[in-house]
Order: C-alpha cells, then sequence, then structure tokens
C-alpha cells in the first residue's frame, strides 16, 4: 500500500484589524491632545468626545475645524462628516491639523437668515482668475459653473493671510478633493467680511442642503450610544428580560430609547426586587436642549451628565445608579 501525499491550499487569513485611530486635536492656546477614536466617528461625535473630556459646557457652539497649514487656509468641518476621511486626504508633510473652538455663528443663518443674504453678493467680473463683488449674481447656485461643489470644499484665508492673487484680505476659495497645492486652488475675494461670510455660508448651504438643518436640528445625542449602559431600539420587556439575567440587586441599570415617544429616553433601574422605568424627557430653552428626569428641575446637556450625576445622587430615584447592565459578545 503507497500513501500519496496531496497538496492542500489553505484560505487565506484576514487579520483582525482593530478599527481605531489616533488623531490630534489643537485648541486656541495651541495646546494640543492626542485621542483615540473609532474610523467613523463624525465631527459632532468628535466635538462632544472633547467636550466631555474636557469639562466644557455643552451650548451647541463647539466646532471643529480643518486647518491647513502652509495655505493658510480654514473651513468648518461639518458635523456629519467623517473626521477620518477628511484626515486622509492630507499629504504627510503638509503639516495641517484640527482645531477646537467655538463658533457661534455656525448654525446662526437658520435663526436670523436675513442678516446673511443681502440681494446683492458677488458678480461673474473675472481678475486674474478672481472674482469681485458688484451686482449680477443672486445666488452661489452660478459658481457650479467655476467649481464643482460635490468635488471641492470651501475654505476662508485666515486673518492677515491673502490668497496668492488675489486683490483683496476677504479671500476665500474651493479646493478640490484630489488636488494638492495653490494652483488647485479656485480662488474669489469679497469686499468685506460680512460679504465672504454670506457667500460662504450660501455654499455650505447648496452643497449640503438639508443635511445641514438635520445637523442644526438634531441633538447632541451621538457620544451616548457608544455608552455600555446605553440600549438603542429595545422594548421594556427586553430591558426587563436584560436586567433580570444580570441579577436584582439594588442599583443594576440601563438606559434606552422610548417606543412611546421617540423624542425621548427611558431609564431602567432595579429596586426592591423591583424594575422601574423613569422617563427622560427633552427640554428646549432659548434654542438649547437639556435631558431631565424631574421635570426640568434638574437638567443636563446629554445623557452622561445625566447618567454621572445620579450615579452620585440618588435625586428623585429609589437609590442612586450603581451597575450598569451591558450586553457582552464574545
Amino acid at each position: 500500500m503507497s500513501l500519496c501525499g496531496r497538496r492542500v491550499t489553505l484560505p487565506v487569513i484576514t487579520p483582525i484589524v482593530l478599527q481605531k485611530r489616533v488623531i490630534k486635536v489643537y485648541s486656541e492656546d495651541e495646546t494640543s491632545r492626542a485621542l483615540e477614536v473609532p474610523s467613523d466617528i463624525t465631527a459632532r461625535d468628535l466635538c462632544q468626545l472633547l467636550i466631555l473630556k474636557n469639562h466644557y459646557v455643552d451650548d451647541h457652539s463647539w466646532t471643529l475645524f480643518e486647518h491647513l497649514t502652509c495655505l493658510g487656509l480654514e473651513r468648518i468641518i461639518e458635523d456629519h462628516e467623517m473626521v477620518i476621511e477628511v484626515q486622509s486626504k492630507w499629504g504627510i508633510e503638509e503639516g495641517n491639523r484640527f482645531s477646537f473652538r467655538k463658533n457661534y455663528a455656525k448654525y446662526e443663518f437658520f435663526k436670523n437668515p436675513m442678516n446673511f443674504f443681502p440681494e446683492h453678493l458677488v458678480s461673474s467680473n473675472e481678475i486674474g482668475g478672481t472674482m469681485s463683488h458688484s451686482q449680477i449674481l443672486q445666488e452661489p447656485r452660478h459658481l457650479q459653473l467655476f467649481s464643482e461643489f460635490s468635488s471641492s470644499d470651501i475654505y476662508m484665508s485666515l486673518t492677515g493671510r491673502k490668497i496668492p492673487g488675489v486683490p483683496g484680505s476677504y479671500g476665500f476659495c474651493f479646493k478640490p478633493h484630489k488636488g494638492g497645492g495653490a494652483r488647485d486652488l479656485k480662488q474669489l475675494y469679497a469686499d468685506s467680511e460680512q460679504s465672504r461670510t454670506c457667500w460662504v455660508t450660501a455654499i455650505r448651504l447648496l452643497k449640503y442642503g438639508m443635511q445641514l438643518y438635520q445637523n442644526y436640528m438634531q441633538p447632541c445625542q451621538a457620544i451616548h450610544s457608544s455608552q455600555p449602559w446605553f440600549h438603542h431600539k429595545i422594548s421594556r420587556e427586553e430591558a426587563h428580560q436584560l436586567i433580570l439575567q444580570q441579577g436584582l440587586v439594588d442599583g443594576v441599570f440601563l438606559v434606552r430609547d422610548s417606543q412611546s415617544n421617540p423624542k425621548t429616553f427611558v431609564l431602567s433601574l432595579n429596586h426592591g426586587l423591583k424594575i422601574k422605568h423613569f422617563q427622560i424627557v427633552p427640554l428646549e430653552e432659548e434654542g438649547k436642549l437639556f435631558y431631565t428626569l424631574d421635570d426640568g428641575h434638574t437638567r443636563f446637556s446629554d445623557l452622561i451628565q445625566l447618567v454621572e450625576f445620579y450615579q452620585l445622587n440618588k435625586g428623585i430615584l429609589p437609590c442612586k445608579l450603581k451597575h450598569y447592565c451591558a450586553r457582552i459578545a464574545l
């Protein structure tokens, strides 16, 4: 009897790669902080994370900026944009960076639109590849003939920095995603800061449309979704069963979406061998959103602050929050 050897080709094993990236964010005083973040983190999520880590008050004005150091340009990174995707467009030696600071005007145009859109803004009179201020164009849609919005971003020149070739101090420009240097910029200028702000605002609205309004209206809820105590769309019965499985000990809790009211949340808490459910209600006051368990007597800008408070204080609850109830994937 003879034995025949056979060559067996094993399938290629793809290693598991942790989807985490390290980014550095600068503040106004030039200090920086390195953060390990998920690869799909949005600008809104990152702002919320920085607010939480630095114990800032969230007044919905904190903004992430993209700063192109070599070109002297800067732009708002919209709340829905993927931060790692923005970073992936940078060259290794360009020295670009993220900046984190307040910007009260980010969504001001939704509150006071007449302050941002005067009747006449920019004309098509070309001067050496740039456009000047006059009375021809009535809306930025015409600028799509000048640059393709979907494949470029709008930047403002930094204070005290002139864009080369632009005959004015209030420069702004389109930078294509695939382009690298100053030669690829589509340059414009305005004759005042107000005019420049109007045009940049109008272009942001035209490029992103309803998405910007959704960013403005959307409560800052994203950060709590990554917390181990938060369970997205589970029912009252599922929450009950999950707490039962992990033990009827005083202070075992979880937070979930409300099924009866999509704008509210529910705190499910065990005390005295009974599971009780408390509604977390959103309140809006002077354009700011808060969350409360006690009809507004104690209010919090996000769910993380609410949970942390009741971990230290029982307040209206029968006991403090002690042990979060989590689903663990093996």
